[in-house]
């Protein structure tokens, strides 16, 4: 009896002694989060604690992903954490990651949430290259990463050297040009500033739709063999399976799309895929791995099952997640509009103010300006005043002399009848006096004149002084009275002026341009296409052809052949029903 009561007090002792909790550290493309974890918890409760402390909702895109030797593989749902092949550590390390990828990611992904965890994954994927990206198509892209970040370019604020520390390219695209980092930045920057007026959510949907077509988006790649023992790629996506070779990830040589697919088994390490032709062969390949041989099947289970969700009607949660998110878009589209309609009133009384400013300086100068011409005429009405009087003078003095000159020629007369000698002298004094008296009296009806203009100068000088005054009278009153804010009373605005309700109408008229919009998209598509056709022509001259990657040739290849992502889907379908067997 003793020794079973303390056997079981042992055991006791034991239990307590065992970890009820293990922590974890959750890695997103943005941030870590650390969690601790009971050790009941299974691969959901996790998985759920985590989309509930990102606020996400579209969890059937995501997965937990955790290396384990020399590959990868997802957290299962339905099985407990700590009874998976998880790292064996104190903190266990899982990457909150994309699992499964859109078709279109425009109509399929709801929240902003959502939208931005995939932008930051498939941006990271093709700055490691894991995603081929055409030059050209990466300067686009980097061009709408940049406008994500920095909002609306601003030439005063976002000056040359701005993205000096971004990694915004591949490095093989930056390694197959004769361009500097300067050369870049500067067609970047062209792009980025042509994408003025959207939002942050806007411009990284822009960069989904332009990544979501490149050939590479959303694949996962594995290495097989066939049953002749060829080494092959199997690619895995949301539209379907594909068939590569080992070289050339970009264009399939075989594909079976997800709906014409009856069935895919998994035997030991052998996969079948039978078509839904029941004519058609059978495809079988293998891969010796049986981790890798879980991880295609549970991608191949994922795949489809989105592949059949996306052509059902939409579960209440999901329609109910697109209503709030339209809400969600025609309030910020309103809320936009607001902001637009504010800043453009600000802009333009700015601009009056501006001008108003510079009309009071002009006028400043104008009257500036007349007071100085003023003060010009009142010093030369008191010089010409001055010369007047001179003048004046001058003229009394000789009409003085003058007299006097007649005075002594009256006196020589008279004393003329002495002598004959004294006679002549005295003729030749009065002749001479008579020349003299003729020279005072020109200068003195010379002097009367000059006088008379003096007098007219100055007459003058005074009716442009009193004209000057004027003038300057005219300016002073001409000169609006300015608030204290240097805001004329009619431009200046209050919170209440730019206030306006919300009605039916603007709902309607918003979801009037939203049809609008999607009737453009063909025009904006084309304009893609062209914008990526000129940036290509203008960095193609500086291309070095002897560092092109084999992928970089396929790529070229294909565009010049005309084919796409698409059309190489459609064609390599077609061609799959007779070619399987050969491989």
């Amino acid at each position: 009896m003793a020794s079973a009561l303390a056997a079981k007090m042992g055991f006791n002792s034991l239990l307590r002694k065992q970890p009820k909790n293990f922590n974890v550290r959750i890695c997103t493309m943005e941030s870590d989060m650390e969690f601790s974890c009971e050790v009941k918890w299974k691969g959901k409760d996790l998985f759920d604690m985590v989309c509930r402390a990102l606020g996400l909702r579209e969890t059937w895109f995501f997965g937990l992903q955790y290396h384990i030797k020399d590959t990868v593989a997802w957290l299962k749902m339905e099985k407990k954490v700590l009874d998976q092949e998880v790292p064996k550590e104190e903190t266990i390390t899982f990457h909150f990651l994309a699992k499964f990828y859109p078709e279109n990611a425009e109509e399929e992904l709801v929240q902003d949430i959502t939208q931005h965890l995939f932008f930051l994954q498939v941006k990271n994927k093709i700055l490691e290259e894991e995603i081929h990206c055409p030059p050209e198509a990466s300067v686009l892209l980097a061009s709408y990463a940049v406008h994500a970040k920095y909002g609306d370019y601003d030439p005063s604020v976002h000056k040359p050297g701005f993205l000096a520390e971004e990694e915004l390219l591949p490095k093989r695209v930056i390694n197959l040009y004769q361009m500097t980092a300067e050369m870049w930045e500067e067609r970047i920057t062209a792009c980025y500033a042509e994408h003025r007026g959207r939002m942050r959510d806007e411009a990284e949907m822009e960069y989904l739709k332009i990544a979501q077509d490149l050939d590479m988006y959303g694949v996962n790649y594995f290495l097989i063999r066939n049953k002749k023992g060829t080494d092959l790629l199997l690619g895995v996506d949301a539209l379907g399976l594909h068939i590569y070779e080992p070289e050339n990830r970009l264009t399939p040589k075989c594909s079976f799309p997800w709906n014409e697919i009856r069935n895919i088994s998994y035997s030991d390490k052998e996969f079948t895929i039978r078509p839904l032709d029941k004519k058609a062969n059978v495809f079988k390949f293998n891969s010796s791995r049986l981790r890798v041989n879980k991880l295609i099947l549970q991608l191949c289970i994922g795949n489809h099952d989105l592949f059949i969700r996306r052509r059902r009607v939409d579960s209440l949660e999901v329609q109910q997640m697109k209503a709030q998110a339209r809400e969600e878009r025609a309030r910020k589209q309103i809320e936009r509009q607001r902001l637009q309609r504010e800043k453009q009133l600000r802009e333009e009384a700015e601009r009056a103010r501006d001008e108003l400013e510079r009309r009071l300086l002009q006028l400043q100068d104008e009257s500036h300006m007349a007071n100085e011409a003023l003060l010009r005429s009142e010093q030369t009405a008191d010089l010409l005043a001055e010369k007047a009087q001179i003048a004046e003078e001058e003229a009394k003095l000789l009409a003085q002399k003058a007299a006097e000159a007649e005075t002594e020629m009256q006196r020589i007369k008279v004393t003329a009848i002495r002598g004959q000698e004294e006679r002549r002298l005295m003729e030749q004094k009065m002749l001479e006096a008579e020349m003299l008296a003729l020279k005072m009296a020109e200068e003195s009806e010379r002097r009367a004149k000059e006088a008379d203009q003096l007098k007219q100068d100055l007459q003058e000088a005074r009716d442009s002084e009193r004209r000057a005054k004027h003038k300057l009278l005219e300016i002073t009153s001409r000169t609006p009275g300015l608030p204290s804010d240097n805001m004329p009373p009619d431009l200046s605005f209050s919170r209440e002026n730019l206030s306006f309700d919300f009605k039916d109408t603007d709902m309607k008229r918003l979801s009037m341009e939203i049809e609008k919009e999607k009737v453009e998209y063909m025009e904006k598509s084309k304009h893609l296409q062209e914008q990526l056709n000129e940036l290509k022509t203008e960095i193609e001259s500086l291309k070095l052809k002897e560092r092109e990657t084999p992928l970089d040739i396929i790529h070229n290849q294909n565009t010049e052949q005309g084919t796409s992502k698409h059309s190489n889907f459609k064609k390599v379908t077609y061609i799959c029903v007779t070619t399987v067997s050969p491989l």
